[in-house]
Protein backbone atom coordinates (compact mmCIF):
# COMPACT_ATOMS: atom_id res chain seq x y z
CA UNK A 1 0.00 0.00 0.00
CA UNK A 2 1.19 3.60 -1.34
CA UNK A 3 1.66 5.97 1.59
CA UNK A 4 -0.32 9.16 0.36
CA UNK A 5 0.03 13.48 1.45
CA UNK A 6 -3.18 15.40 1.92
CA UNK A 7 -2.98 18.78 3.08
CA UNK A 8 -6.11 19.41 5.29
CA UNK A 9 -7.85 22.18 6.72
CA UNK A 10 -8.91 22.92 10.00
CA UNK A 11 -12.83 22.98 10.47
CA UNK A 12 -14.02 25.53 13.31
CA UNK A 13 -17.68 25.68 12.33
CA UNK A 14 -20.16 22.57 13.13
CA UNK A 15 -23.14 21.36 12.61
CA UNK A 16 -25.10 20.07 8.75
CA UNK A 17 -25.30 23.73 7.79
CA UNK A 18 -21.30 23.97 8.05
CA UNK A 19 -21.10 20.54 6.83
CA UNK A 20 -22.92 21.53 3.57
CA UNK A 21 -21.06 24.46 3.19
CA UNK A 22 -17.42 22.33 3.43
CA UNK A 23 -19.09 19.96 0.89
CA UNK A 24 -20.28 22.52 -1.52
CA UNK A 25 -16.32 24.07 -0.66
CA UNK A 26 -15.20 20.55 -2.40
CA UNK A 27 -14.36 19.36 0.78
CA UNK A 28 -15.02 16.63 2.95
CA UNK A 29 -15.77 16.84 6.99
CA UNK A 30 -13.38 14.68 9.12
CA UNK A 31 -12.95 13.86 12.48
CA UNK A 32 -9.23 12.59 13.76
CA UNK A 33 -9.20 10.95 17.00
CA UNK A 34 -6.95 8.62 18.89
CA UNK A 35 -4.26 7.92 21.15
CA UNK A 36 -5.64 10.10 23.87
CA UNK A 37 -5.53 13.68 22.09
CA UNK A 38 -8.71 15.26 21.77
CA UNK A 39 -10.77 15.03 18.62
CA UNK A 40 -9.29 17.12 15.62
CA UNK A 41 -12.10 18.54 12.86
CA UNK A 42 -10.32 18.72 9.77
CA UNK A 43 -11.50 19.25 5.63
CA UNK A 44 -10.53 16.87 3.62
CA UNK A 45 -9.88 17.76 -0.27
CA UNK A 46 -12.55 15.47 -1.73
CA UNK A 47 -11.18 14.64 -5.21
CA UNK A 48 -7.89 13.48 -3.93
CA UNK A 49 -9.59 12.05 -0.87
CA UNK A 50 -12.01 9.94 -2.94
CA UNK A 51 -8.88 9.28 -5.52
CA UNK A 52 -6.57 7.97 -2.34
CA UNK A 53 -9.58 5.31 -1.21
CA UNK A 54 -10.09 4.19 -4.76
CA UNK A 55 -6.43 3.32 -5.47
CA UNK A 56 -5.65 2.47 -1.95
CA UNK A 57 -8.63 0.89 -0.32
CA UNK A 58 -10.80 1.93 2.83
CA UNK A 59 -7.94 1.10 5.02
CA UNK A 60 -5.92 4.03 3.33
CA UNK A 61 -3.32 5.31 5.90
CA UNK A 62 -2.17 9.39 5.14
CA UNK A 63 -0.28 11.48 6.15
CA UNK A 64 -2.33 14.77 7.15
CA UNK A 65 -0.40 18.23 6.45
CA UNK A 66 -1.57 21.20 8.56
CA UNK A 67 0.57 24.15 8.45
CA UNK A 68 3.88 22.74 8.45
CA UNK A 69 3.21 19.79 10.60
CA UNK A 70 2.19 16.40 9.23
CA UNK A 71 0.97 12.79 11.13
CA UNK A 72 -0.16 9.17 9.95
CA UNK A 73 -3.76 8.36 9.94
CA UNK A 74 -5.91 5.60 8.97
CA UNK A 75 -9.16 5.54 7.24
CA UNK A 76 -11.57 4.26 9.97
CA UNK A 77 -15.19 4.77 8.58
CA UNK A 78 -16.01 6.65 5.39
CA UNK A 79 -20.08 7.30 5.40
CA UNK A 80 -21.63 7.59 1.77
CA UNK A 81 -24.63 9.53 0.73
CA UNK A 82 -27.26 6.55 0.45
CA UNK A 83 -28.71 7.89 -2.58
CA UNK A 84 -26.21 10.55 -3.91
CA UNK A 85 -22.98 8.36 -3.47
CA UNK A 86 -20.72 11.35 -2.50
CA UNK A 87 -18.74 11.28 1.02
CA UNK A 88 -20.51 12.99 3.56
CA UNK A 89 -18.34 12.69 6.25
CA UNK A 90 -14.82 10.71 7.40
CA UNK A 91 -13.60 9.25 10.59
CA UNK A 92 -9.95 8.78 11.19
CA UNK A 93 -7.31 7.30 13.56
CA UNK A 94 -3.88 8.36 14.70
CA UNK A 95 -1.80 5.90 13.83
CA UNK A 96 2.68 5.97 14.60
CA UNK A 97 4.46 4.03 12.66
CA UNK A 98 5.56 0.71 13.94
CA UNK A 99 2.21 0.47 15.81
CA UNK A 100 -0.23 -2.32 14.71
CA UNK A 101 -4.11 -1.94 14.07
CA UNK A 102 -7.08 -3.98 13.68
CA UNK A 103 -8.93 -3.70 10.00
CA UNK A 104 -11.59 -5.22 7.77
CA UNK A 105 -9.67 -6.89 5.16
CA UNK A 106 -11.74 -7.70 1.44
CA UNK A 107 -11.70 -11.48 1.00
CA UNK A 108 -11.46 -12.43 -2.79
CA UNK A 109 -12.04 -15.91 -3.70
CA UNK A 110 -9.95 -17.31 -6.94
CA UNK A 111 -10.08 -20.25 -9.02
CA UNK A 112 -12.15 -22.57 -10.43
CA UNK A 113 -13.24 -25.40 -8.24
CA UNK A 114 -14.02 -29.25 -8.65
CA UNK A 115 -16.79 -30.05 -11.40
CA UNK A 116 -20.22 -30.28 -10.09
CA UNK A 117 -19.77 -27.59 -7.54
CA UNK A 118 -21.00 -24.01 -6.15
CA UNK A 119 -18.91 -21.93 -4.31
CA UNK A 120 -20.88 -19.64 -1.40
CA UNK A 121 -19.44 -17.19 0.68
CA UNK A 122 -19.89 -16.86 3.74
CA UNK A 123 -17.49 -14.26 5.19
CA UNK A 124 -16.70 -11.17 2.46
CA UNK A 125 -14.04 -9.76 4.62
CA UNK A 126 -12.18 -11.14 7.90
CA UNK A 127 -9.93 -9.13 10.63
CA UNK A 128 -6.86 -8.80 11.39
CA UNK A 129 -4.00 -7.19 12.65
CA UNK A 130 -1.42 -5.95 11.16
CA UNK A 131 1.37 -2.94 11.18
CA UNK A 132 -0.16 0.51 9.74
CA UNK A 133 1.91 0.68 6.86
CA UNK A 134 1.81 -3.10 5.80
CA UNK A 135 -1.98 -3.24 5.68
CA UNK A 136 -3.12 -5.76 2.35
CA UNK A 137 -5.71 -3.99 0.64
CA UNK A 138 -7.40 -7.69 0.18
CA UNK A 139 -6.12 -11.47 1.16
CA UNK A 140 -7.26 -14.24 -1.27
CA UNK A 141 -8.85 -17.43 -1.10
CA UNK A 142 -8.36 -20.36 -3.71
CA UNK A 143 -10.45 -22.84 -4.62
CA UNK A 144 -8.49 -24.03 -7.39
CA UNK A 145 -10.07 -27.92 -8.16
CA UNK A 146 -11.66 -27.86 -5.00
CA UNK A 147 -13.94 -30.78 -4.18
CA UNK A 148 -17.53 -30.33 -2.92
CA UNK A 149 -17.72 -30.63 0.76
CA UNK A 150 -14.51 -28.53 1.37
CA UNK A 151 -14.80 -25.92 3.91
CA UNK A 152 -12.39 -22.98 4.30
CA UNK A 153 -12.17 -21.43 7.75
CA UNK A 154 -10.69 -18.16 8.78
CA UNK A 155 -7.49 -20.27 10.10
CA UNK A 156 -7.07 -21.56 6.50
CA UNK A 157 -6.45 -18.42 5.34
CA UNK A 158 -3.05 -17.18 4.28
CA UNK A 159 -2.32 -13.72 6.12
CA UNK A 160 0.55 -11.48 4.95
CA UNK A 161 4.03 -11.64 6.65
CA UNK A 162 3.62 -10.24 10.39
CA UNK A 163 -0.62 -9.94 10.15
CA UNK A 164 -2.49 -12.23 12.95
CA UNK A 165 -5.57 -13.20 12.50
CA UNK A 166 -8.63 -11.23 15.16
CA UNK A 167 -11.65 -12.89 13.36
CA UNK A 168 -12.25 -16.52 15.08
CA UNK A 169 -10.34 -18.95 13.22
CA UNK A 170 -13.28 -21.21 13.23
CA UNK A 171 -15.64 -19.13 11.59
CA UNK A 172 -16.69 -20.21 7.95
CA UNK A 173 -15.22 -18.19 5.36
CA UNK A 174 -16.18 -20.01 1.59
CA UNK A 175 -17.71 -23.22 1.44
CA UNK A 176 -17.67 -25.43 -1.73
CA UNK A 177 -20.93 -27.76 -1.96
CA UNK A 178 -22.23 -29.77 -4.27
CA UNK A 179 -23.93 -28.52 -6.66
CA UNK A 180 -28.27 -29.05 -7.47
CA UNK A 181 -29.16 -31.00 -10.53
CA UNK A 182 -31.43 -29.52 -12.74
CA UNK A 183 -33.92 -32.11 -12.02
CA UNK A 184 -33.68 -31.01 -8.29
CA UNK A 185 -33.82 -27.38 -9.06
CA UNK A 186 -37.38 -27.95 -11.04
CA UNK A 187 -38.74 -30.44 -8.72
CA UNK A 188 -38.27 -27.36 -6.22
CA UNK A 189 -39.29 -24.98 -8.92
CA UNK A 190 -42.64 -27.26 -9.26
CA UNK A 191 -43.07 -27.79 -5.28
CA UNK A 192 -42.98 -24.00 -4.88
CA UNK A 193 -45.61 -23.60 -7.48
CA UNK A 194 -47.95 -26.20 -5.82
CA UNK A 195 -47.71 -24.83 -2.28
CA UNK A 196 -51.10 -22.47 -2.08
CA UNK A 197 -50.66 -19.07 -0.43
CA UNK A 198 -50.95 -18.96 3.40
CA UNK A 199 -55.62 -17.58 4.08
CA UNK A 200 -55.54 -13.88 4.57
CA UNK A 201 -56.59 -13.02 8.09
Amino acid sequence: MSEVTLSVEPRTEFGKGAARRTRRAGKIPAVLYGHGSEPRHYALPALEFARVVRENGSNAVITLELEGKSELALTKTIVVHPLKNYIEHVDLLVVIRGEKVTVDIPVVVTGTPGPGTLVTTDLDAIQIEVEALHIPEQVEVSVEGVAAGTQINASDVILPKGASLVTDPEALVVAVNEAPSESALEGEEAEAAETPAEDAE
